[in-house]
């Protein structure tokens, strides 16, 4: 147990009660709330991310109407996968998230082999989605520079070396500021709120013209090579869905935060729901204020980066590097706390037995999982080194990050379909609407399986090749040959540090004055 934790009197213990019962003891700091749950998991989908670093591929996977229309459905339908998500975490209160959900969900015979799988999947695509993140940071940084400096060229070498920059400040500030870390999140909220409305207003009223409705929404533009020739319109428009797709991503770290959530039964559900909802409304607004502005569409859809070409073409070069700055703090905070969530779903996985004991350490003095921290650092580093030889790598990283987190989400929600008597629900609870909740959510992610493993860029070519399914076919090889070879034989899924006969939790929360939560 942890000398240096927080004082255990501190912490309602109707929060330790719930963290006691799935058998951990209260390691992690509990100090975030409701507000902070919520904002973590809203600083990681960062739709100003998602949008300004995938609006090009937008653009030119469908254009305009794929990108509206398709941010209405896609929102929708993660809406779903949020409910289900949501009803389980509100019963299954652990910073494990997804892979503790699958086994306690499971017979005891198949949860050690669905919590692997489930395991691996959210820690891929952990590590996917830091890295799609951090590198699309570094991307804007160098892109902007060349709007001051036009001499300036951004090749991968110096990409590359602003993305370390970008990882060591994220490693940093996760190793050594837990204690800023929630009044960080507090400023990305604000940032991430009125920044982002105050910004896509400037570009609607400083527009010298705007486009019409019927541009926005019924536009259709097939930059990928000619797909919509030599397969289909609709095989576009699928592909297209990949920017609401990944930008609507990563709201499991509000399970994630929950064993430093005060009041986690009902503030982890509702902040990956707000966070979901939030981030659908403020998405769209700033799709529409962006698309509605275009100045020249063909100069802004062939441009390296078109959200700075609509800023220059309406602010001019000074309102650019204003509006990018905005939007580049977004991204690193976006980064920051993606890299928070992975390590807390790393040292989770670490505390089971998944990875090396040594991941197993909380830091007495920070409070926090140092050592996982700078394995998420290392192995985002790691995954970002192919897109020095290949221009469609970073689009390769978010598919990768989009498919292996909603795997890992929905496979939860597959074993609750399938066991239903295994599954005690919470606060949170759907009622009858919970089983057609979860097939609609199944299905979503069924699809965008699918989907997002289809070649994007024609024709084919080594450089071109859409690397999602080679890559999420090495990590199911990899999961299913070390659980058959060697990992059945001693992973038996999430382990108990304690039972309540070993604390006295129980007593003290028969003692403590009843209070709203």
């Amino acid at each position: 147990m942890l000398s240096g934790r927080r004082d255990i009197s501190e912490i309602d213990p109707r929060d330790e009660l719930l963290l006691a019962e799935l058998g951990y003891r209260q390691e992690l700091r509990r100090n975030w709330n409701g507000l902070h749950n919520f904002g973590i998991s809203f600083s990681i989908i960062s739709v100003i991310t998602g949008i300004t670093t995938l609006f090009s591929y937008g653009l030119n996977t469908g254009g305009p109407a794929v990108m509206t229309i398709g941010w209405i459905i896609v929102s929708l339908f993660t809406i779903f996968i949020g409910f289900s998500m949501a009803e389980i975490l509100s019963a299954i209160l652990t910073a494990s998230g997804p892979y503790f959900w699958a086994a306690a969900l499971a017979p005891d015979y198949y949860a050690p082999f669905v919590s692997w799988f489930t395991g691996w999947f959210n820690f891929v695509g952990q590590f996917s989605v830091t890295t799609s993140i951090s590198f699309g940071c570094a991307t804007l940084i160098s892109m902007t520079a060349t709007v001051m400096n036009p001499s300036y060229t951004p090749s991968p070498g110096k990409v590359m070396a602003i993305y370390v920059a970008v990882l060591l400040s994220h490693g940093l500030v996760n190793s050594f500021g837990l204690r800023v870390l929630r009044y960080l999140n507090n400023i990305s909220v604000v940032l991430h709120t009125f920044g982002v409305t105050a910004l896509g207003i400037a570009v609607l009223m400083k527009a010298p013209r705007h486009q019409p409705a019927s541009f926005v929404f019924a536009t259709f533009y097939d930059g990928t090579g000619g797909w919509s020739e030599r397969a289909s319109s609709a095989y576009v428009v699928v592909c297209g869905l990949l920017l609401s797709q990944y930008t609507i991503t990563g709201f499991d770290a509000s399970a994630h935060l929950s064993e430093e959530t005060l009041g986690a039964g009902r503030n982890a559900p509702f902040g990956v729901l707000m966070s979901i909802g939030a981030s659908a409304v403020f998405g769209l607004f700033l799709l529409l204020c962006l698309l509605f502005s275009i100045q020249d569409f063909m100069v802004t859809v062939t441009s390296d980066q078109p959200v700075i070409q609509i800023f220059v073409d309406v602010f001019g070069a000074k309102g650019t590097m204003a509006g990018m700055s905005l939007i580049i703090i977004c991204v690193w905070f976006c980064g920051l706390f993606s890299l928070t969530s992975n390590s807390r779903m790393m040292f989770a996985f670490s505390r089971d037995g998944a990875l090396p004991h040594f991941f197993n350490h909380i830091d007495d003095k920070f409070q926090t999982p140092i050592r996982t921290v700078w394995l998420a650092v290392a192995l985002a580093f790691i995954l970002s080194l192919p897109s020095l030889g290949s221009d469609v790598a970073f689009a390769a990283a978010t598919s990768i990050a989009t498919v292996a987190l909603y795997i890992s989400y929905i496979v939860p929600v597959i074993v609750a379909l399938t066991w239903p008597q295994h599954f005690k629900r919470g606060f949170f609870n759907l009622g009858i609407m919970s089983r057609p909740v979860g097939f609609v959510s199944v299905a979503w992610v069924s699809f965008i399986t699918i989907v997002f493993c289809l070649p994007q860029v024609n024709p084919v070519t080594s450089t071109t090749l859409n690397y999602t399914p080679v890559a999420l076919g090495i990590v199911v090889i990899c999961v299913l040959a070390s659980w058959f070879f060697w990992a059945h034989k001693w992973f038996y899924g999430p382990r108990r540090q304690i039972t309540l006969g070993d604390t006295n939790i129980v007593s003290r929360v028969q003692l403590r004055p009843s209070k709203r939560r």
